[in-house]
């Protein structure tokens, strides 16, 4: 699921450590948005920058690629890894993933979820109380 050596596999880690960072600063947004009574209007707004960042990265990144999964017509970690970031975010902060601004990933976020074995793991967001 990941290259085992070279650029490819750099690639790869490149694009699951986005997906990653962006699961990150989707969570940090959920914890200041919940969880604090005094909420950082300036955190708040840094976060969502950084994630707006990571989708533009992203979506560069996918749109560039003809197939039809990030690196072939198989699903690899990289396409796991961004459609779970992805779901968590649409769920997590409905306004900030705009499918007209990162169409690519909202058809890669679309295609990953309706795979079976996708829709038998994924668990829906409960934020906390």
């Amino acid at each position: 699921m990941i290259a085992s050596s070279g650029l490819a596999r750099r690639h790869v880690l490149k694009v699951c450590a986005l997906a990653t960072g962006l699961t990150d600063k989707s969570v940090a947004l959920v914890y200041e948005r919940v969880l604090h009574e005094q909420k950082s209007q300036a955190w708040l707004d840094h976060c969502a920058r950084q994630v707006e960042r990571v989708l533009d990265a992203l979506e560069t990144d996918h749109a560039a690629r003809a197939t039809p999964y990030w690196f072939g017509d198989a699903i690899g970690h990289a396409n796991i890894a961004v459609a779970f970031a992805l779901h968590f975010t649409r769920e997590a902060h409905p306004p900030i993933l705009s499918a007209t601004r990162w169409p690519t990933l909202a058809a890669h976020a679309d295609r990953c979820e309706a795979l079976p074995v996708f829709q038998k793991i994924v668990q829906p967001f409960i934020p906390p109380q």
